[in-house]
C-alpha cells in the first residue's frame, strides 16, 4: 500500500499564499501520477492540479497563474498556492495513482490512494 500524509494547510488572508506539501511512504514504486484535489462546503471535490512524467503538469482553470505543482524524486508532493481567494477555501487532498491508469484523466477514480487531507481557510 502506499500512504500520503498531507502537511501546510491553514488560514491565510487573499491574496497571501500556502504552501501544501504531500509526504508519500511504503509501496511508493507504484506511484507514477500525483495530483491535489479538493472540496469546498456544498460542493463535490475537483481536481486542483497533477503531475505525471507523460502529461506533465496540468492545472485546473481557476488555478491557472497561481497555483504551481511540484514533485521531489523520492515522490514528496507540493502545491505553492499564491494570489489565494476566498474560494480556494476547502479541504485539499494528496493522491497517487498507478501507471497505465492515471495517465487517461484527472478523474477520482484513476487515483487510488488519497490522503486525509488538510483545511485550507482564505478570508478576505
Amino acid at each position: 500500500q502506499v500512504q500520503l500524509v498531507e502537511s501546510g494547510g491553514g488560514s491565510a488572508q487573499a491574496g497571501g499564499s500556502l504552501r501544501l506539501s504531500c509526504a508519500a511512504s511504503g509501496y511508493t514504486f507504484r506511484i507514477y501520477c500525483m495530483g491535489w484535489f479538493r472540496r469546498a462546503p456544498g460542493k463535490e471535490r475537483e481536481v486542483v492540479a497533477t503531475i505525471d512524467t507523460t502529461r506533465g503538469t496540468r492545472h485546473a482553470d481557476s488555478v491557472k497563474g497561481r497555483f504551481t505543482i511540484s514533485r521531489n524524486a523520492d515522490n514528496t508532493l507540493y502545491l505553492q498556492m499564491d494570489s489565494l481567494k476566498p474560494e480556494d477555501t476547502a479541504m485539499y487532498y494528496c493522491a497517487a495513482g498507478e501507471p497505465g491508469i492515471c495517465t487517461g484523466g484527472s478523474e477520482e477514480w484513476r487515483y487510488a490512494y488519497w490522503g486525509q487531507g488538510t483545511q485550507v481557510t482564505v478570508s478576505s
